[in-house]
């Protein structure tokens, strides 16, 4: 892998990094050699990155050649519009005020080089930043409204605008940063593309146990690939890898939804793709792509302030209710009577204009079928918890009590099962999916399909065990594979 540093000028650089090649802005758009180049990664260090100027093309041309460029033209956008840069740096706010706290200044700015600050105690700050803006050189603005610290605005920083005192540290921060990279190409050098597997080590609920990323991790390098479990702290070595696996929680106002469009926008290989996430976090948008294309679910109402009275009558007691974002069991209950139902719609639209009610029908347990790229891979049956109506049940503190789960072989699935989750999953997409299932009698009723769904070692892979992570992790090289392919010409 060929390292490149793209600046204006190169005797305008006053930096020697061990193992990078500083390249001329013009001669990296222009020479042949580096578009034939398919192992580079582009580090734009252009003096401007304004609309259609040179450094705007460097990143560009380097995205169409596969070089995966810091910045993105993307993340070039996003630092020009002072609405995205706050939209962008709200998840962070909490840090800011960590961070900046014990400041008696009004103003306050940051320089951050290759996502590290010369003080120490605003690191995690600056590696936050450099996680959402991209760019090697930033400079952060900070002002303090109203006793709150905010974020005003962020720029690249020239070379010729580094201090003389800081110019050490940038090397340093820029050797570390490459040696950490390289310590890991190094480990497999054997293996084609790299895989970003994004994870939160601190979720009591993760949809992956540690055991079982382990086995994605094993699985990747079985295939040729190098996987790298990342938090979201890390999402800012995006460009690096040519895949990411989500295996965090998903939803859409979230980082999880933010991480999956940028490596989208990026041309990384993605999965859950957030489109996938877009739609299968909301259930009101599911109730109607079901209803839509007849895939038979429990009778629904979609309930808003007009029609909440309506919900008893066309449903009957008891009634499920589901904020349109609820996961794993939260934001769904199970409402007995009127009196309770009154109040439970009514709390339940004080957070969102529309609400999902569902008739309840009482199974022992659920179907989930685990599709990907259009086939299934593994059928499970999920048992209700004990004495409760759902899978999951939580006792007073929050704490999750499961009821046991059943994996079987595909081919050993009632096959209306199967053929039912298809048919709801093949509406989404092609990434991953669980689809819940419901059987009352022969008849199957789809009761959600879900991105991102739990892969847990001895459940879910208690069939084909390893062969369920290297199926998985197969789908990724050959998507891979195909995103890296010149196009065909007639």
């Amino acid at each position: 892998m060929n390292i490149l540093f793209v600046v204006a000028r190169p005797e305008d650089w006053p930096l020697d990094i061990p193992g990078v090649e500083v390249v001329p802005a013009r001669a990296y758009l222009t020479d042949p050699a580096f578009s034939r180049d398919r192992t580079a990664r582009v580090f734009n260090l252009c003096r401007s990155y304004r609309y259609q100027s040179v450094g705007y093309y460097v990143s560009l041309l380097a995205a169409a050649r596969g070089h995966r460029p810091r910045p993105s033209v993307t993340a070039m956008q996003d630092m020009r519009s002072q609405r995205v840069v706050r939209l962008l740096s709200a998840e962070i706010d909490e840090q800011v005020r960590r961070a900046l706290g014990h400041l008696q200044s009004e103003r306050f700015t940051l320089s951050i080089y290759f996502g590290r600050n010369i003080t120490a105690r605003y690191n995690a700050l600056a590696g936050s930043l450099f996680g959402l803006f991209e760019a090697p050189l930033l400079r952060a603005e900070f002002e303090r409204r109203a006793g709150e610290w905010q974020l005003r605005g962020v720029r690249p920083i020239a070379a010729a605008d580094i201090p003389e005192h800081h110019r050490e540290f940038v090397v340093d921060a820029a050797t570390r940063y490459f040696a950490g990279r390289q310590r890991r190409y190094r480990r497999r050098s054997t293996t084609r593309y790299d895989l970003a597997i994004l994870h939160d080590p601190q979720d009591p609920e993760p949809p992956s146990d540690a055991r079982a990323l382990a086995q994605f991790v094993r699985a990747a390098e079985s295939v040729g690939m190098s996987a790298t479990l990342i938090t979201r702290e890390e999402a800012g070595r995006l460009a690096e890898f040519d895949g990411l696996f989500i295996r965090e929680t998903t939803a859409v106002n979230h980082h999880t939804y933010r991480i999956a469009r940028r490596a989208e926008a990026e041309g990384i290989v993605v999965i859950d793709d957030p489109d996938s996430i877009l739609k299968c976090t909301n259930k009101v948008y599911l109730a109607e792509l079901l209803e839509q294309h007849d895939i038979p679910a429990p009778r629904t109402l979609i309930v808003h302030r007009d029609n909440a009275g309506d919900i008893a009558g066309t449903l009957g007691l008891p009634v499920v209710l589901k904020q349109p974002d609820s996961a794993f069991s939260r934001g769904v209950i199970k409402v007995e009577d009127e009196a309770t139902l009154t109040e439970a719609v009514r709390g339940m639209l004080e957070q969102s204009d529309l609400v999902v009610a569902q008739e309840f029908l009482p199974t022992a347990f659920d179907w989930r079928v685990g599709i990907l790229d259009r086939r299934a891979l593994y059928v499970c049956k999920y048992f209700m918890a004990r004495r409760h109506w759902q899978i999951i049940r939580r006792d007073s503190s929050g704490r999750a009590h499961a009821g046991n789960a059943v994996t079987m072989a595909v081919g050993e699935a009632p096959p209306e099962v199967v053929r039912t989750a298809l048919r709801a999953a093949n509406l989404i997409g092609d990434g991953l999916y669980g689809v819940d299932i419901k059987q009352v009698g022969r008849r199957c009723h789809v009761i959600e399909v879900n991105d991102n769904p739990s892969i847990d070692a001895g459940v879910e892979d208690a069939v084909l065990k390893g062969a369920l992570y290297r199926e998985i992790m197969g789908v990724f090289l050959n998507r891979i594979e195909a995103r890296k392919r010149p196009p065909e010409h007639p």
